[in-house]
């Protein structure tokens, strides 16, 4: 069959550069060696690289770094094994050439010859920084690195996540039980040049005082009973990516001197061992306790406070965004349908009042469960207020102080002064929504079923 003009035009070099270089895309192709063989226009003005600077140089070099942080699967300089997958999506943070940070989309695909072997990699990635910032500028933001939220207190934490990602000082993270501190740091990592490596988490306030030496730095054979084998800690195991320590402000005087120790000197010595390990990882802290308090009362080291808190990130309780709960609930009730394969639930006009008058005092996991527990109860596809934890039901507004007595005239114009949203009429009146709710249910002549 005789060669098209398409073949004979796209076998050519220059014209498959011309089109190549009028993506709205950024290109770079590697060998196996990962050298440069391949660097379009889009590429240069995303990552502010020219052309002649980076063809036919080491990826590595180049750019001062591995491009895809750990995500590279060309780091160990060995080709990746023959059941690689062929294509990785990812997204990640770059440092261009004038220093700046910029959030792009990858799509890596891996090259093969005739044979199956691979030759090299094709990595196609665009530029999403400007979206993202008009995203949140503008509140229509609701998910950031698998945390979801538009709450302005919200956007203000994916600010600083996304701030704290070019970084690799220790962050620590506060805020109460249940509101996602873990989430958080899970989120800090990835979106780091250390996402891809391990993130280890450790809940310092979970293992037993005996234990928690040999938990973080590991032991050598023999060390104590029971140390039948060498074994690596936490941080060894982190080694290029992050460690996670949750409630660290349980941890003993002595224990905090250890963790001041690795923090100053980046080694430590197995327990029982002699041998000095370096590692090199990112320490991201969490507690529900207020830590300058903890300082104050003498239990906390004010010299690792102030090595653990150099960036500080608050994470707010769920009664301060409440926006945030219709996203959430609708969130968990499709996770649960997604799960067991089953149609989504909905939630009915006052179980959604009840949800938003309540307190939560254990945040977003009480929320999860509530959801939980009421999927299970519903006989239906509809959450009604009888299908919610009896607590919801039982404590509504019992934060709230005294409640205002309503009175028919007083709601009458309130709604009408509200022009009829229950929402607007029930802060009117200085109340929750669903006490206003109750309320109308009682004189449903006065006040018939509608928006």
């Amino acid at each position: 069959m005789p060669e098209s003009k398409l073949e004979r035009l796209l076998s050519s070099r220059e014209n498959l550069e011309r089109i190549l270089d009028n993506l709205k895309e950024g290109i770079i192709a590697h060998d196996l060696d990962r050298r440069i063989y391949f660097f379009n226009r889009q590429a240069e003005i995303i990552t502010g690289y020219r052309r002649e600077e980076v063809m036919g140089r080491d990826c590595h070099i180049a750019f001062g770094t591995a491009f895809c942080g750990e995500r590279c699967s060309f780091c160990d300089n060995t080709p990746p094994p023959r059941g690689f997958p062929s294509k990785k999506d990812y997204t990640i943070n770059i440092s261009t050439k004038g220093c700046e940070t910029r959030r792009i989309e990858m799509t890596v695909t891996m090259m093969r010859d005739d044979q199956g072997d691979f030759v090299g990699v094709l990595a196609a990635f665009r530029d999403i920084t400007d979206i993202l910032r008009l995203e949140m500028r503008t509140g229509s933001l609701t998910r950031f690195a698998n945390i979801i939220g538009r709450d302005a207190k919200m956007l203000q934490v994916f600010q600083q996540i996304s701030d704290v990602a070019a970084y690799d000082y220790p962050v620590h993270i506060s805020g109460e039980t249940g509101t996602g501190k873990e989430l958080v740091a899970t989120a800090i990592h990835n979106e780091s040049r250390r996402g891809g490596a391990p993130f280890v988490p450790i809940n310092c306030g979970a293992l037993p005082e005996g234990l928690i030496e040999s938990e973080l730095f590991g032991h050598v054979k023999g060390a104590f009973s029971g140390a039948i084998r060498d074994k690596k800690g936490r941080f060894e195991l982190a080694h290029g990516g992050s460690i996670f320590l949750d409630e660290v402000a349980d941890l003993s005087k002595l224990m905090q001197v250890k963790l001041l120790r690795f923090l100053q000197e980046g080694s430590f010595e197995r327990v029982g061992g002699e041998k000095t390990v370096g590692v090199n990882v990112r320490v991201i802290s969490a507690t529900n306790r207020d830590l300058r308090e903890e300082v104050r009362q003498d239990r906390f080291r004010e010299d690792l406070f102030y090595r653990l808190n150099v960036i500080p990130i608050a994470v707010p309780p769920l009664r301060e965004r409440k926006t945030d709960i219709p996203l959430l609930v609708n969130h968990f009730m499709q996770e649960a349908a997604e799960k067991h394969d089953r149609e989504m639930f909905r939630l009915s006009k006052d179980a959604l009042a009840l949800l938003m008058d309540y307190a939560w005092p254990g945040n977003v996991r009480e929320l999860q469960n509530a959801i939980q527990f009421a999927i299970v109860r519903s006989n239906g596809r509809l959450i009604t207020p009888r299908d919610l934890p009896i607590e919801l039901r039982e404590m509504t507004g019992a934060r709230r102080g005294p409640t205002r007595k309503l009175d028919r005239a007083g709601v009458a114009a309130a709604l009408a002064k509200a022009g009829g949203n229950k929402s607007k009429a029930a802060r009117v009146l200085g109340v929750g929504r669903a006490t206003l709710y109750r309320f109308m249910r009682t004189y449903p002549e006065a006040f018939p079923e509608g928006d």
